[in-house]
């Protein structure tokens, strides 16, 4: 048995400018970081030597990969030529549709997982690369490139975009005591709205394509990524989550379904009890609020969003690995 961990991510600033339909005229930027909730996949022998056996949301018995309806699993053993009788088997801390990138850690961990079951070991940028093929190009999903590298690479990273595809994963090297800093100032409340990121992509996209004033702001988000970047590495924790609050602003901007009413009354919840920013993580539409405050207030803001579930925010280093293999695996 081989057990891959992978972990999710938080994303603060350029959401949106990662995606092709943007960053194939203009350079996008991100800055992420990965956290410690993790997509678990293991790989097992399964009995009859030619069946895939998968364990998902749902499980599945396929005779042969052509025959799975997973299409991620269906891809990524078909990029690999894989022979089948292999048991597959998923688990995570979060549940999908939370904006944490859920779908392209397990991606990048099932690619992984497979490369090592067939003895190869490969690199981060490899696995992020195929794990946009799968999503982006072999499925058409309306999805963008920045998860995949924040699961593969792990860390606090500044993530650039380019028009040839090119992707430049730059870590971001702040000091101790800012890190400590910036995860005492963050909190996620689950809204208990779960979504569909690629649909809600989709319709930003098309609304940016139709709109210049949408795309100018989805060019300033790329330039606070970097100045985002900027403030971590001068320790400037409480202007960081301010400036959370314009992204938000900027991104509430974009598409009338960034954000929900439920949402909205959280954040402004959160406003009014001394946070300084936040947003919905992902694409929108639901999930984890992120909320960036003084530790003094954070027990202020728990009473005010006291009906919805918090999720404290522990930053991860690394990036995919295996964390079990059995011997003569």
């Amino acid at each position: 048995m081989i057990i891959t961990r992978t972990p999710f991510r938080v994303s603060f600033f350029g959401g949106g400018t990662d995606v092709p339909a943007y960053f194939r005229q203009a350079p996008g930027a991100v800055l992420s970081t990965s956290i410690d909730r993790y997509m678990y996949l293991s790989a097992h022998p399964y009995f009859d030597g030619s069946s895939i056996h998968l364990k998902y949301s749902r499980s599945e018995l396929a005779k042969d990969v052509g025959s799975v309806r997973h299409p991620i699993v269906r891809r990524a053993l078909e990029r690999l030529g894989h022979p089948g009788g292999v048991e597959i088997t998923s688990t995570a801390d979060v549940p999908a549709g939370t904006g944490l990138g859920s779908s392209s850690a397990f991606a990048v961990g099932l690619l992984n997982l497979l490369h090592v079951e067939r003895g190869r070991a490969v690199d981060p940028a490899t696995l992020a690369a195929e794990a946009c093929a799968i999503e982006i190009d072999d499925l058409a999903s309306a999805v963008g490139k920045q998860d995949q590298y924040a699961s593969a690479f792990g860390g606090l990273n500044y993530i650039r975009f380019f028009p040839d595809g090119a992707v430049d994963v730059a870590g971001v090297a702040v000091g101790r005591q800012a890190r400590e800093a910036l995860e005492a100032s963050l909190s996620m409340f689950y809204t208990g709205e779960a979504r569909s990121a690629p649909e809600l992509l989709e319709e930003q996209t098309r609304e940016v394509a139709a709109d210049p004033d949408k795309r100018g702001a989805l060019a300033s988000l790329a330039q606070m990524a970097a100045e985002g970047r900027d403030l971590l590495l001068a320790n400037r924790i409480d202007r960081f989550g301010s400036l959370l609050h314009e992204a938000w602003m900027a991104k509430r901007s974009l598409s009338r379904r960034v954000s929900t009413p439920r949402a909205d009354a959280m954040y402004e919840a959160a406003r009014a009890a001394g946070a300084w920013g936040g947003k919905l993580l992902g694409a929108g539409g639901g999930g984890f609020l992120l909320v960036a405050a003084p530790p003094a207030v954070r027990q202020r803001i728990r009473e005010a969003l006291r009906d919805a579930q918090e999720l404290p925010v522990r930053f991860d280093r690394g990036g995919t690995k295996v964390v079990y293999m059995s011997e003569g695996s």
